[in-house]
């Protein structure tokens, strides 16, 4: 392998593919970077059997090959370097890297040894804008479980209906949806691991556009000239439309920021208290917010919209802030049943996003 290349353009694509090493590995060769050298073009790829990524960039490419060299050494290396240009020669499995006045010699690995990319029929196709994906991601991917003996609650339902798709996440206690107006003709449902997006969405820019081609194991996002492959989670995930309701005892518009300042200050307390409590009182025309614990209480009143009945509930601070700090409508709607029901809270603005919290039943 005979190659010169850009220094910015390589550090760039370092970073994308670096994405795909995992820090856990067993495997030696994992902890590599595939670099092939052909028709002046260098394609990285990377994976940990989990994430794989490809990417490909420009270079002059004098003599062709292929190799695996160490990701963090390579990468720390070529992010130090100055000049634009850097020239590199392997030889023997030796790498002789030249930029400016630097000369660094790096053994590489066998390229064949390296694992083969996810084959993937594509027979389901969808369109996505990157800046549509990263909304998703965000107000989804943090209400996912971190309970590994629960493997498909740890990713992102992607539901997917002929002229909808619904991205649900949840962990037991609260429930993310995310709806995305799409034509796509088709139904099916498949489970994202939580970490394959929350790494998509770092190397994606917004005014990018990206296809997703799905098949029975895995799922590919294709954007510029990279090609992001995540396996698929297997198994029943719950039946989330089920908690869904049109008709609430209680629904009331409150001030986005009035609301979120005022449980924040409650949580102060709350935080002392293991189940982070905090109490509301549902009135005509204002919200009561309690809490309190060994070392003292606090008292919030937070005015709403007006409405003719009164409900005590109680809830998990945090989980009501993860929620509502990801809003982006001035005003919010929350929507009660009952002391036993979860809150449904939306956007005044926009019924395209559900955030669902489950109360926490107080003794007698």
């Amino acid at each position: 392998m005979l190659i010169k290349v850009n220094r910015k353009e390589l550090t760039k694509h370092i970073s994308i593919v670096q994405k795909a090493i995992s820090q856990r590995t067993t495997m030696q060769i994992l902890e590599g970077i595939k670099i092939s050298a052909k028709n002046n073009s260098l394609t990285l790829t990377a994976t940990d059997t989990e994430i794989s990524i490809k990417t490909e960039l420009n270079a002059i490419v004098e003599r062709e090959g292929d190799i695996v060299i160490n990701s963090r050494l390579f990468g720390d290396i070529i992010r130090k370097l100055e000049n634009d240009i850097i020239n590199i020669n392997v030889e023997n499995y030796m790498m002789n890297l030249k930029c400016g006045d630097s000369i660094f010699n790096l053994s590489t690995q066998k390229a064949d040894e390296y694992p083969d990319l996810p084959k993937v029929e594509e027979n389901i196709s969808i369109d996505i804008s990157a800046k549509d994906l990263k909304n998703i991601v965000k107000k989804t991917t943090f209400a996912v479980s971190n309970d590994e003996s629960r493997i498909v609650f740890t990713g992102v339902l992607m539901d997917i209906k002929k002229s909808y798709i619904n991205f649900v996440a949840l962990d037991g206690f609260r429930m993310a949806i995310q709806r995305l107006e799409k034509e796509t003709g088709i139904e099916n449902s498949i489970i994202i691991p939580s970490r394959s997006l929350n790494e998509l969405v770092k190397i994606i820019d917004d005014e990018e556009d990206l296809k997703l081609n799905i098949s029975r194991n895995n799922i590919v996002f294709k954007f510029n000239n990279t090609v992001f492959y995540s396996t698929l989670l297997s198994g029943d995930f719950f039946s989330y439309s089920a908690l869904l309701r049109d008709e609430h005892k209680i629904s009331t518009s409150v001030s986005k920021r009035e609301f979120q300042l005022a449980v924040e200050r409650a949580s102060l307390l709350a935080r002392e208290d293991r189940a982070n409590l905090i109490k509301l009182n549902v009135k005509e025309n204002y919200i009561d917010i309690k809490s309190n614990s060994e070392i003292g209480d606090v008292f919030e009143k937070v005015k709403t919209s007006e409405h003719d009945e009164s409900l005590d509930i109680a809830f998990n601070s945090r989980y009501i802030l993860d929620g509502v700090k990801i809003l982006e409508s001035e005003e919010i709607v929350l929507n009660f049943t009952d002391s036993v029901n979860p809150l449904i809270i939306t956007e005044a603005e926009n019924d395209s996003y559900i955030y669902l919290v489950l109360p926490v039943r107080l003794a007698g």
